[in-house]
């Protein structure tokens, strides 16, 4: 099971990347490996001095009590206290925290989230300019052979 955001990697610069844990309920657990989670809009927080996951949409688990379920609650993560530091003075310098990925490790559950930059719209078009030169080229290439 790998959930990933990939509109990430289009709107937003990763510079460093870290995997926390997730403070989650059974029926959130059953749901997750089941593959039913979003990430897209989702953001990372602090808030007094802890780390947590907003607007993450996980689908309420079909067999289980949902009737005060909200999918988009706010959810802790847990890192350690070195972890926590380090990444305060990188968001304290106007960098964002957002999740890449929710993926199994053994049994437990764990989030990638990266310290990114957002990137500005002549960045965008400059990747997207780069990737249809670089198609073009490949295909000049396998005509060619």
């Amino acid at each position: 099971m790998h959930i990933s955001n990939r509109r990430v990697y289009r709107d937003y610069q990763i510079s460093d990347k870290l995997e926390v844990g997730l403070v989650l309920s059974g029926a959130e657990v059953k749901s997750i490996k089941g593959g039913h989670m979003q990430l897209e809009e989702s953001f990372v927080r602090f808030k007094d001095g802890e780390l947590w996951l907003e607007n993450a949409h996980i689908h309420p688990y079909g067999f289980a009590d949902n009737r005060t379920y909200d999918p988009r609650r706010r959810r802790k993560l847990l890192a350690h206290k070195k972890e926590l530091l380090k990444i305060k003075l990188k968001v304290d310098q106007g960098m964002s925290l957002v999740a890449l990925a929710c993926y199994n490790k053994g049994r437990n559950l764990k989030l990638e989230i990266g310290v990114a930059r957002s990137k500005k719209n002549y960045e965008k078009r400059e990747v997207i300019k780069k990737r249809d030169i670089q198609r073009e080229v490949e295909v000049v290439l396998r005509g060619k052979s």
